[in-house]
């Protein structure tokens, strides 16, 4: 008797919990964010100028310029926008089919590390398959009605608790359309794959990559719906969800988690060259940028990783909020913000809405109040590029100011050939000092503002 009030109060505290951080996450005040009109942008390997152009307002005169560009800068404000833009944005969602074993229909204020992950893997895939330089041709429409989508999106009523619990039974009726690839022709094809990888997202039981699916994998670790998950534990979730996937689309793709901040050569090789072809792969790895707070010195690394044409991002933040980290500026990172509350989204339509799923405006924050905990993202078409990134990053790693003491390093052959047996699905390790896991058990999300 006891224990079932005991359930009946937790199912009561996780409703008015969800009513909650569904009403403060889907609330914004617009803001704007400042460039400096003469320092160069890196977004994701690519670098963009803007000294050419006129906006005073968006880049102001008088700011000066503290770094210079690598090269030649390869593109203007539109076209940075548009790139930005293009990106695969993954926010909190709510009145989504409820999470097994719980009462939880949405995972505003404690999904946002799941969320950054995801962010993470949806551009390993849009490299995978349409590359690098594809842009949304829609992008620049979302950018102009920028005003309209947050006010729009803003303007949310709190509806009983009951309304959380929302029937999601005609998720996938014959009135929708599954997606092929046939049925687009051969100048569309990027568009059935944009579509497509959105769809492995959906926060539905069905979805490869969803919260659903993570929330289930997350339990062989004793993680639950509602828990806080670190970066290097939302890395192995990555892994083994694609591991699981059932999809054929996704075959021809892997991932890697680096062990112990080593990564190992030999392993990397065994998974690209598998029994059927030969895989593209995700290298991600684990890493600590300092003890309780980041070390400034390792700020010139980080945008050195940032500005390589292979990375696909960083899982990072600030204590107690996590943030997908995708370029830089000056002393500052630009990220993408999961901590904004949308409505679930049935991708098995057809022609679904996309603009939800892409964020109008990017964000920055100083390096110096990001965690110290991170995961940094690779992706390696073939053996070929493999060797390239090894080559490059191997070249970050030496310039470093602590390249006697690497965040992480490369030794050729087996984890095995050196008595490390491979870890199974996260043990331990999510790389968290004591203080830290202490203070995150007290996790609770803070008051902020998205643009």
């Amino acid at each position: 008797m006891e224990a079932s009030a005991s359930d009946d109060v937790d199912k009561l505290k996780s409703r008015f919990l969800s009513a909650w951080h569904n009403m403060k996450y889907s609330w914004v005040l617009r803001t704007r964010t400042y460039f400096r009109r003469n320092s160069p942008v890196f977004l994701l390997g690519k670098c963009y100028h803007f000294k050419l152009e006129g906006s005073s307002e968006v880049f102001p005169d008088d700011l000066e310029t503290k770094t210079e560009a690598n090269g030649d800068a390869c593109g203007t404000v539109e076209e940075f926008r548009k790139d930005f833009i293009s990106r695969i944005w993954l926010s909190y969602r709510e009145e989504f089919p409820q999470l097994e074993g719980s009462t939880w229909t949405t995972d505003c204020g404690w999904g946002c590390t799941l969320r950054t992950g995801q962010m993470l893997l949806a551009q390993g895939l849009l490299v995978h398959f349409i590359g690098r330089d594809w842009l949304w041709p829609n992008a620049l429409d979302i950018y102009r009605s920028e005003a309209d989508f947050w006010s729009v999106n803003s303007a949310r009523k709190l509806a009983p608790i009951e309304a959380s619990y929302v029937d999601h039974m005609n998720y996938g009726t014959t009135s929708s359309k599954p997606l092929h690839i046939k049925d687009y022709d051969e100048n569309n094809q990027a568009e059935f794959y944009h579509r497509k990888i959105v769809s492995w997202f959906v926060d539905h039981p069905s979805g490869d990559f969803g919260i659903h699916r993570l929330i289930k994998l997350g339990k062989s670790s004793g993680k639950a719906a509602g828990d806080w998950y670190g970066p290097a534990i939302v890395s192995h979730l990555l892994r083994k969800a694609i591991e699981e996937s059932v999809d054929p689309e996704l075959r021809g793709i892997t991932i890697y988690v680096a062990q112990d901040c080593t990564i190992y050569s030999g392993d990397v090789y065994d998974q690209q060259n598998g029994s059927d072809c030969e895989k593209s792969i995700l290298i991600l790895v684990p890493v600590r940028l300092g003890g309780e707070r980041t070390n400034m010195e390792y700020f010139e690394f980080v945008k050195g990783i940032l500005s390589l044409e292979y990375c696909i991002g960083i899982i990072g933040g600030r204590p107690k909020q996590s943030y997908y980290f995708v370029g830089f500026q000056d002393d500052s990172l630009i990220y993408m913000d999961p901590h904004y509350c949308q409505s679930f989204v049935d991708v098995s339509k057809k022609d679904f809405p996309l603009e939800s799923f892409h964020c109008p405006s990017p964000k920055k924050m100083p390096f110096r109040k990001m965690d110290p905990s991170c995961t940094i993202g690779f992706f390696c078409k073939n053996t070929q590029d493999f060797k390239k990134v090894e080559e490059e990053l191997t070249k970050v790693l030496n310039s470093s100011s602590k390249q006697n003491y690497p965040l992480f390093t490369f030794v050729n052959g087996h984890a095995q050939d050196f008595d490390f047996a491979c870890s199974p699905l996260f043990e331990q390790s999510d790389l968290f000092m004591e203080e830290d896991k202490t203070r995150l058990n007290s996790y609770s999300a803070e008051e902020f503002v998205l643009l």
